[in-house]
């Protein structure tokens, strides 16, 4: 680690001076139950991305920012990151169907957990990432923690501008962004539209067709956002958007290198139209009323050559793919009762909660291939069709009071319970290999069988808080919290025969956290400095478990989840800023993670492990230098552990782990006028490292397991170009 913290050492000891610096600006908190609060008066482990820090440290999405949040990690399971992992807990894939998400993801008030593909930068207004059960502190439950995007809102004064990119490996970008008021409305109306497609080659190039696009990238993302505030006590905002990634899928690499030999490329798609109106009331003095309403409809496909190969590759006929199409529907709803300072109760601040979640999502599974010595082959190898539909409604009802114990001290008592109502059913066509029927199904005439499974989950949890003014700058806290995940079906095995009804659904998951923290941050100050220190304790623990249903086929590689009795998870979180001088701006955060599985009973080789994809430390620093005249440098330097790929259990995996890595990224450039051009570098060092891999069988004749590893984008640089209007 030594190594990594050098650079930030020599450059504050190069630019450390006397030289008063202009305070650093004030970060204000969105996802909270109560109000918009002061970053430095938020007792909690969180992490705020502002618009300024997304413009200069990413290029297109967010999981370029992902370096920049202690403990916070993501899994490479498609050609976006849509997997995240917060202290070790969070999905690694679940692209099969019945959503059920450990870290909440959401985007404008709209849940899309398990969905952060659609996570594009543009226009992107803040980012706050809370590690920790949040479910007294916004909406939607979250066991492991809450990612909370808003794109940037509508503003009062007209403006406009267009932004162009270009870059190697074929990236080209075009997006526009207007705002103002709406002509007629005065001021009590604004609006704000963005739409930017971006498209890219994709970094792998395909020998056996000789193509360097099968993995590219073409994204469109549209939004529309209007304010209206005809008075002070009514704030009305509506965003409507519509998300259309085209993406390919051929990531993988029996070398794993960035080579290709797949004659069937895949794709990675996801279209989606989403809507969310928040409304705030002021019902008279006291207490404000909020209403926040969501409906999402999305499209999702992922389909890849399942052997990687060919067959002159593989000199025999090994040919299989497999075909995931999902439709998901959300519709939320949150009304909050919100005391004003005249509504307070014995001097406490408080507020009343209902929140419900509409989820219905369908899946077809198409699995084909084949395997023989020559064509053509005289019957399909594999030959199933899988449908599957879930639905799930959760209504939860949660309250926070906040009362003061003395003029330094404070006192946060939170509670939710909620209820959700799953059902799953599904149905398998195997045209190969008869289903063979199972307690909870059906045989039909037709060869088909049919399973259906309901459920019904009371859960709790909720939160206690200390805290204390330590200083006139320094805030403590001490934290209790209670988090919950319910429990659901694992509709990813529900083809196989030979499956197990007790192997078909698992049971909820609790997670107790206990945290303590301190925040210095004086008002117009130039050091902001926040630390943490936090140990969980899992029951129940969901841990989706990798199984291989039939050698030489690899569509039969799959995954169930399973309840491991306990896991516990303990660390540190740092994150600092600190205006060196008033064109020198420096940060850094650094996360360390003890992970282990300490009971598992139906799996005992896991038992003392690590937690899949929880590094056990990641770092960032970033330097922001702006000497004038327009000119600007950023350089982020970021850092990440070693950490086991899975929860491999065959006796010859040998625990399976990606390699420790670092990576550097530049920005440069200058701003003039209505201009500003930046020259950007990702990767600059050129570094190979894994985002996701997987221990299996899948090279004939003999299939021996092996480790296959996706890596992560290679070096990267390019120039981008915008022009203001007014």
């Amino acid at each position: 680690l030594l190594p990594a913290l050098l650079p930030a050492l020599l450059l504050g000891l190069l630019f450390a001076s006397p030289v008063l610096a202009a305070p650093l600006p004030e970060v204000v908190v969105i996802a909270s139950a109560l109000r918009e609060a002061a970053l430095a008066t938020v007792p909690a482990s969180i992490t705020v991305l502002d618009l300024a820090t997304i413009q200069r440290a990413s290029v297109q999405h967010f999981e370029e920012l992902t370096p920049l949040v202690p403990n916070l990690n993501w899994s490479g399971e498609g050609s976006r990151a849509r997997y995240f992992q917060i202290r070790g807990t969070g999905e690694l894939e679940q692209y099969e169907g019945a959503p059920n998400a450990s870290v909440g993801f959401v985007v404008d008030d709209i849940d899309f957990s398990d969905l952060g593909g659609i996570a594009t930068s543009f226009d992107a207004g803040q980012v706050e990432v809370l590690r920790g059960p949040q479910g007294t502190r916004y909406g939607a439950n979250a066991l492991a923690g809450l990612i909370f995007v808003r794109t940037a809102d509508p503003e009062s004064t007209p403006r406009a501008s267009l932004t162009a990119t270009l870059g190697s490996d074929g990236a080209r970008a075009l997006g526009g962004m207007a705002t103002g008021p709406v002509p007629g409305a005065a001021d009590e109306l604004r609006y704000r539209v963005a739409v930017q497609r971006y498209q890219a080659d994709g970094f792998r190039r395909n020998a056996f067709l000789g193509r360097d696009d099968t993995s590219g990238q073409d994204e469109l993302t549209a939004r529309v956002k209007l304010r209206w505030q005809p008075g002070e006590r009514l704030d009305a905002q509506l965003t409507a958007f519509h998300v259309d990634l085209d993406n390919g899928y051929d990531d993988f690499a029996i070398d794993n290198g960035y080579t290709t030999y797949s004659d069937k490329p895949g794709s990675d798609t996801q279209t989606t139209d989403a809507a969310a109106l928040r409304v705030t009331v002021s019902l008279g003095d006291a207490v404000d009323l909020v209403s926040i309403s969501g409906v999402a409809r999305s499209d999702i496909g992922l389909r890849f050559d399942a052997d990687w190969g060919n067959d002159d590759y593989w000199g025999t006929v090994y040919d299989y793919t497999q075909d995931f199409a999902r439709q998901r529907r959300t519709l939320n709803q949150e009304f909050r009762l919100v005391s004003t300072p005249a509504g307070r109760l014995f001097g406490a601040d408080w507020v009343l909660g209902l929140y419900a979640l509409d989820l219905d999502e369908s899946n077809l599974r198409r699995d084909r291939g084949e395997f023989c010595d020559a064509r053509p082959c005289a019957a399909q190898s594999a030959d199933k069709d899988v449908f599957s539909d879930y639905q799930a409604t959760s209504v939860a009802a949660f309250g926070l009071l906040e009362m003061p114990l003395s003029p330094r001290t404070q006192l946060a008592l939170g509670l939710r319970w909620e209820v959700r109502d799953a059902d799953y059913a599904d149905a398998t066509v195997d045209r190969v290999m008869a289903p063979a029927n199972s307690p909870g199904c059906e045989l039909t005439p037709a060869d088909a069988r049919r399973c259906r499974f309901t459920a019904r989950d009371q859960m709790w949890g909720g939160e206690l808080t200390l805290t204390r003014e330590l200083t006139s700058t320094t805030q403590g806290w001490a934290r209790i919290a209670r988090g919950y995940k319910a429990g659901g079906f694992n509709p990813g095995i529900a083809g196989f025969n030979g499956v197990a009804p007790a192997d078909l659904a698992f049971a909820p998951e609790s997670l107790w956290n206990y945290e303590l923290g301190v925040r210095y941050g004086p008002a117009a100050g130039r050091v902001a400095i926040s630390a943490s220190a936090f140990r969980q304790e899992r029951r129940d623990v969901q841990l989706k478990l990798p199984v291989n249903f039939l050698t030489g086929d690899p569509t039969a590689f799959a995954f169930f989840t399973d309840n491991a009795e306990r896991a516990r998870t303990q660390g540190v979180e740092l994150e600092g800023t600190w205006q060196a001088r008033d064109t020198l701006t420096l940060g850094a955060s650094l996360g360390l993670l003890d992970t282990e599985i300490r009971r598992f009973d139906t799996s005992t080789a896991l038992v003392g492990r690590d937690l899949a994809h929880a590094p056990r430390y990641n770092y960032s620093f970033q330097g922001d230098w702006r000497p004038g005249r327009g000119w600007f440098l950023r350089a982020d330097f970021s850092g990440k552990d070693r950490y086991f790929i899975d929860y491999c259990q065959a006796a010859d995996c040998n625990d399976p782990r990606t390699s420790a890595y670092q990576l550097l990224g530049l920005r440069a450039g200058r701003e003039w006028g209505a201009w500003s051009v930046a020259a950007w570098c990702r990767n600059v060092l050129d570094k190979e490292y894994v985002v996701r891999g997987f221990y299996f069988g899948n090279e004939p004749p003999d299939f021996a397991p092996k480790l296959y590893t996706r890596l992560g984008d290679p070096r990267q640089a390019g120039l981008t170009l915008t022009r203001r209007f007014k």
